[in-house]
């Protein structure tokens, strides 16, 4: 097609939307809602994922995770949930290891009276109160292998955790509630009917999804064995290390593996009954559940793009229906098959790439507005693969209409009134 031909035909294109304005917009109504929702979605997808991406990056590529079962993408099985439970004197071995730097074995505290809920009681200081807290014994390596940074005070030490120091760490929501505007260090809070000293407050620590608070933010930290005293119920520990390198992995988790089999007396012809995974099991989770979202979404938006395409090739039948004569005219004076046929796909095109635009233009704008309630991030690849899909939908919806316009008698079509 000539470019003459080329510009008249988008000419014509654009003549129809303004000629018809309710129809023509009603017709790529369709195309904009569905250009509309792939770029709001992959925005969204992309922004939750950078998040993800970032939080994990600042749990740090040389950290490793042990528990008695897998925690992420499985669900435990009865011989999982009745395996021995991680000990104390584990994470204590495990500092011989040659590339370990800091081990920190963890227990929480889960309210019984609320089944799943993690630590759902409270902290008291005077008359106020924190509900949802949760209460996390632990070493003073805690803050080295999560890295965690103070705003005002310290973290407990080795004297505190030996002679069981009644002190606690808050974490910045805990301590901002329940002493908002003054230094919470050297104040007292009451936790399980004890009394404990304030020696540092944490900074607020990062989370995947922006927007609203942040659970751990709502936590308060004690010597391990302090947390005895406090819940001696809780044997569980989950236990977090660092090592030297992240290139050391594979080393380190065999040396793990062979310690944990001799301490948990394995047979050697029996599987590990314990597991130990690092944050890329986080990554490898979220991409499961959002690749599964991003699919069912993009269907239902896929699904507008047709019901616009339908759109289209009804638009485009009506459109060869009203100008049958003039086509009979362009075919009298010389104009082929190929030419109406591309004229009329082209013109096709043309209506759904304006659909295209507009569908860009608004998700572009309502993926940047969505950045003040959640991580939305715009990527270029969906905008073009958006576009281009409404630009297919109206080759493909077009071509029907165009083939019957190409294909029409020219002396019927004279006769056509």
């Amino acid at each position: 097609m000539r470019i003459g031909d080329l510009k008249e035909t988008v000419t014509m294109a654009l003549d129809t939307l303004r000629t018809n304005k309710l129809r023509s917009g009603l017709t790529i109504l369709g195309i904009v809602i569905g250009v509309m929702t792939v770029i709001i979605i992959s925005s969204v997808v992309n922004g939750l994922n950078s998040s993800v991406e970032a939080l994990v990056q600042s749990l740090g590529s040389n950290v490793l995770f042990v528990f008695r079962f897998p925690v992420f993408g499985q669900r435990p099985t009865t011989e999982m949930l009745t395996r021995k439970q991680m000990t104390y004197d584990d994470a204590v071995a495990m500092r011989s290891l040659p590339h370990v730097v800091a081990v920190s074995p963890a227990l929480q505290y889960t309210d019984n009276s609320a089944p799943g809920r993690a630590g759902v009681t409270s902290i008291k200081a005077g008359s106020k109160k924190m509900q949802g807290t949760i209460l996390t014994g632990d070493t003073p390596e805690h803050k080295d292998v999560q890295e965690l940074n103070l705003l005002e005070g310290r973290f407990f030490n080795e004297g505190d955790q030996e002679r069981s120091a009644k002190v606690a760490v808050l974490g910045y929501d805990t301590a901002q509630e329940l002493f908002s505007g003054e230094s919470a260090v050297g104040k007292e809070v009451t936790v399980s009917g004890m009394l404990f000293t304030v020696v540092g407050v944490l900074d607020k620590q990062k989370q995947a999804f922006g927007g609203g608070k942040n659970p751990q933010d709502n936590q308060a930290y004690f010597p391990v064995t302090t947390f005895h005293y406090m819940h001696p119920e809780q044997l569980d520990y989950w236990i977090t290390l660092k090592y030297d390198d992240p290139k050391n992995r594979a080393l380190v988790e065999d040396e793990m593996t062979d310690l944990l089999r001799r301490r948990r007396k394995v047979a050697n012809e029996k599987p590990d009954n314990f597991a130990i995974f690092g944050t890329d099991s986080l990554t490898r989770l979220w991409n499961q559940i959002t690749g599964g979202l991003f699919l069912l979404l993009f269907s239902l938006s896929s699904v507008a793009l047709l019901v616009g395409g339908v759109g289209v090739m009804n638009i485009m039948l009506v459109s060869v229906t009203e100008r049958t004569r003039e086509i009979g005219v362009r075919k009298a004076i010389g104009a082929t098959k190929q030419t109406i046929l591309s004229q009329f796909t082209l013109e096709a095109m043309t209506l759904c790439a304006v659909g295209g635009v507009i569908g860009v233009v608004f998700g572009s704008i309502i993926a940047l507005g969505l950045q003040f309630l959640l991580p939305s991030l715009l990527s270029t690849l969906w905008i073009g693969a958006a576009f281009a899909s409404s630009c297919a939908i109206g080759l493909i919806f077009g071509i029907y209409p165009a083939w019957k316009a190409a294909n029409l008698n020219p002396i019927e079509a004279l006769r056509y009134e």
